[in-house]
């Protein structure tokens, strides 16, 4: 399970645009953010009888009733979703590591320029990667020290990223090297350089989440000396794909 400093930290990098709190349950309202922010979570303990709470305060803020599960911590909640019908959706991996040891140098020459607010190229990247208006608004609400990390190689961009600190923790959002610039370890060195820019900014450890399915970025992740601090998926009601 991911260390409470970690969870808290990836949560308040990377905040919905509202949350209340409901009996037994954290609702998150996301406007279009994704998943991430707008889902239902148990906090405590619940009763079946309560998840219908969540269902309904969910659909009065206009979202599909989604629930963020932990099947470590609450594997009886994954069990009564599914019985009610709703389908994993997105099955997630944390990963964490020291900032030290994530912003050792590497000898191809990468510029990271980190600043606030974004430039007009960063949105251009994140755009490409399909990072647009609700997802940006999200950074926005985000408080610092919060950087947008933009790389140049070879006199052009080739990749940017959100990293926010929270705490002694970094959460790194938003990586995106465009599919021209791909497989040649920009993405790498993106990550070096926004540990970096953490570490400086008093930063102990970075958290990052990535899809279970995006095997290419496990691997990189792994190559760099970050471990697997926790793990979660959705669950959708079956029909519904936001």
């Amino acid at each position: 399970m991911m260390p409470s400093a970690l969870w808290s930290a990836f949560e308040a990098t990377w905040p919905a645009a509202s949350t209340e709190a409901l009996g037994p349950w954290l609702i998150r309202e996301g406007r279009g953010g994704g998943k991430r922010v707008s889902s239902a979570q148990a906090t405590g303990p619940w009763q079946e009888t309560e998840i219908a709470d969540a269902e309904n305060a969910m659909l009065r803020l206009g979202q599909t009733p989604l629930f963020r599960v932990r099947p470590d911590s609450d594997p009886a909640l994954d069990a009564a979703l599914a019985a009610r019908g709703y389908g994993v959706v997105d099955p997630v991996i944390a990963y964490a590591a020291p900032t030290k040891l994530l912003s050792q140098p590497e000898p191809e020459p990468l510029s990271i320029f980190a600043h606030w607010p974004p430039l007009a190229m960063c949105n251009i990247l994140w755009a490409e990667g399909g990072i647009r208006g609700e997802r940006l608004a999200i950074m926005e609400r985000a408080a610092r020290p919060k950087a947008a990390l933009l790389a140049r190689a070879e006199d052009r961009p080739v990749g940017a990223a959100f990293a926010a600190i929270s705490g002694h923790v970094a959460g790194l959002h938003a990586l995106c090297v465009p599919e021209k610039a791909r497989r040649k370890g920009y993405g790498r060195l993106l990550l070096r350089g926004a540990a970096a820019w953490a570490l400086q900014s008093g930063a102990e450890q970075l958290v990052l989440i990535v899809t279970a399915a995006n095997l290419p970025a496990r691997a990189l992740y792994t190559s760099l000396g970050m471990e697997v601090v926790g793990q979660y998926h959705y669950r959708q009601a079956a029909g519904q794909n936001r």
